[in-house]
């Protein structure tokens, strides 16, 4: 399946809305997945994680550890697009904005509901947002990136950079519990079983001009 990105010229009153859209949701089940208090992603361990330590809301953590990755996509010569701009800001608005709007759950169904909720509505916005093709999130490009620079696979590349990112934030006081694990285990097949519903079909390599078309076809 082909998720390069697009042009922006390419049907944006489709792929803008739905790009913004896609990450507000992911903002939205971030934030269910807090509330739910049975485990995170491991990145959302580590955000966690810093704002027990740190005078700031989940989502301006959310919003500085993007980035910071992006300042390593530059000796990975790694380009952002539109969408990895926007994975920074808007993500960072809708989680605290949900927070804000969630109450704590203190009764297992609730915590339970709003776990397998909010890994469910995650696998739903990351097809969204990815299959709009505007660019990868920060954390993404790093992964993508670190495989194309050291050779490595992606699986390789991704479970190194998350065993890090998890240890880290648990150490730092982040929760992890069973919907961290869940989430590994989850997160990978939704989003492929939702992705040929939002991902935007189209060719990312330029289209000769019509001139330059005939001239080739009229080279001996």
């Amino acid at each position: 399946m082909d998720l390069r990105p697009l042009p922006v010229t390419h049907a944006p009153l489709r792929r803008l809305p739905q790009l913004l859209a896609g990450l507000a949701l992911y903002g939205t089940s971030m934030a269910m997945q807090v509330r739910g208090a049975l485990g995170l992603n491991p990145w959302d361990v580590l955000h966690q994680g810093l704002e027990t330590r740190l005078p700031l809301s989940f989502g301006l953590i959310t919003a500085i550890t993007g980035a910071v990755v992006l300042l390593l996509w530059i000796p990975l010569r790694q380009r952002p697009g539109v969408g990895t701009v926007a994975n920074v800001v808007v993500i960072a608005v809708s989680v605290d904005a949900a927070l804000a709007l969630i109450p704590e759950a203190h009764t297992w169904p609730a915590r339970v509901g709003l776990m397998v909720g909010g890994i469910v509505l995650n696998g739903v916005a990351s097809a969204a947002y990815i299959g709009a093709r505007l660019g990868p999130g920060p954390r993404d490009g790093l992964m993508t990136g670190l495989a194309a620079r050291t050779g490595r696979s992606i699986r390789l590349v991704r479970t190194a950079i998350e065993v890090v990112v998890l240890a880290t934030g648990w150490l730092l006081g982040g929760t992890v519990g069973i919907g961290t694990a869940l989430y590994a285990l989850a997160i990978g097949p939704l989003t492929q079983a939702f992705l040929p519903l939002f991902r935007v079909t189209g060719d990312p390599r330029p289209v000769a001009s019509a001139p330059a078309a005939r001239t080739s076809r009229s080279t001996p």
